[in-house]
């Protein structure tokens, strides 16, 4: 990927070598990690160099009459105004700068105010912006921004504080193929997705990969998110239990296993340490209300945390499960609960995702057996 702003935007840190080399880079330093735990070889998956990412937030920056995009400068000190970001999928790049040509020629309806953009799209080319103001929005915003929608081919929403205006709708609707299956996802606005289409269709399919080898059992998955993992997986266990903290992420993982016709998945409101304590009859949960946990009996674990890793409780609780699967967002905090894990597990296949090209960020993944007593 080429990028004028190379250098001085601090959206991409690496910069300065192509991008197999800052591959071999993380590869080496994410093996370096796992040394202690895993001496095979570790699988890499690669992103596209550009127009990978999915999901995306840009400054507005007001200078006289003009708004411009911006971005965090690479000092951290301040922000750089962007002409191109080569980095973000088509779905986005296309409407982006029109987006802003049709924002600095309105009136101040669309301009007043405006402090940021969001986009979130879908490699079926669905679009939703994201206006975020400080000022109360009212009908004539609606009317200008519904015009928007029509001449851009996206929705919009508006947001500003304790406001939120939804033109048609508040989501887009990905479709994925994954090991000749399609899958398709209802994504919020407000709710977490994976950036990098490409690389998730991999993450998952790696992860498929591990499951297929057990082949038997129920199947227990933390920070499940939408579905994103669970709605594939769920086809090579007998049943699933899924938990996730956030309501609205809940509300898609239903709509979603309702779209893809999956039935075998119960979905629990819980953290992933309420997660640990109703399985080990701590406390009981009116969010479980009808959900015999007793009579689960779980072959399988997935876990991917965010970047502060597991806690002690969940670790715990896991290390009892015969098959692990971890997704991590941090191999430094992988590495820490692989010290924990692996004394009573064995890391049999390791991979790294790199979801996040042009920066130090990398996934990884480590699949884990217990031992035989």
């Amino acid at each position: 990927m080429n990028c004028k702003h190379f250098g001085s935007c601090g959206s991409c840190g690496l910069y300065e070598i192509g991008y197999e080399e800052q591959l071999k880079q993380k590869q080496q330093w994410v093996s370096g990690l796992l040394e202690p735990f895993y001496q095979g070889d570790l699988e890499v998956f690669n992103s596209p160099s550009d127009h990978y990412r999915a999901r995306a937030e840009f400054r507005i920056w007001h200078e006289g009459e003009r708004c411009d995009y911006a971005m965090g400068n690479i000092e951290k000190n301040g922000a750089i105004t962007v002409e191109e970001c080569p980095k973000v999928i088509e779905a986005i790049e296309k409407r982006m700068w029109k987006l802003l040509e049709k924002i600095n020629a309105s009136t101040d309806v669309l301009k007043q105010r405006l402090f940021a953009v969001e986009f979130l799209a879908t490699t079926t080319d669905e679009c939703l912006i994201t206006m975020l103001y400080h000022r109360r929005l009212d009908d004539v915003w609606s009317a200008e921004a519904k015009k928007l929608e029509a001449e851009l081919n996206c929705k919009i929403m508006g947001r500003s504080r304790k406001q939120k205006v939804i033109l048609s709708n508040e989501f887009v609707t990905e479709t994925l193929d994954i090991e000749g299956q399609t899958f398709t996802y209802v994504q919020y606005e407000s709710g977490f997705t994976q950036p990098n289409p490409a690389v998730n269709v991999k993450m998952i399919a790696w992860s498929i990969k591990q499951a297929k080898t057990v082949g038997y059992g129920d199947f227990l998955e933390s920070y499940c998110g939408l579905g994103n993992f669970t709605l594939p997986l769920s086809h090579y266990f007998d049943r699933v239990l899924a938990t996730e903290i956030s309501k609205r992420s809940i509300h898609a993982a239903l709509e979603n296993c309702a779209l893809n016709a999956i039935d075998n998945i119960t979905f629990a409101r819980l953290a992933s340490e309420e997660m640990t304590e109703a399985l080990n009859g701590v406390r009981e949960f009116s969010r479980l209300k009808g959900i015999d946990l007793k009579s689960y009996n779980f072959s399988t674990v997935l876990v991917d945390p965010p970047r502060a890793g597991l806690d002690e409780g969940t670790i715990a609780l896991i290390s009892n499960i015969e098959n692990i699967i971890y997704i991590s967002c941090n191999p430094e905090t992988l590495a820490r609960d692989l010290a924990t894990l692996t004394k009573t597990h064995d890391v049999i296949e390791a991979a790294m995702f790199d979801q996040f090209p042009h920066t130090e960020h990398v996934e990884s993944g480590v699949f884990l057996k217990k031992r035989s007593v």
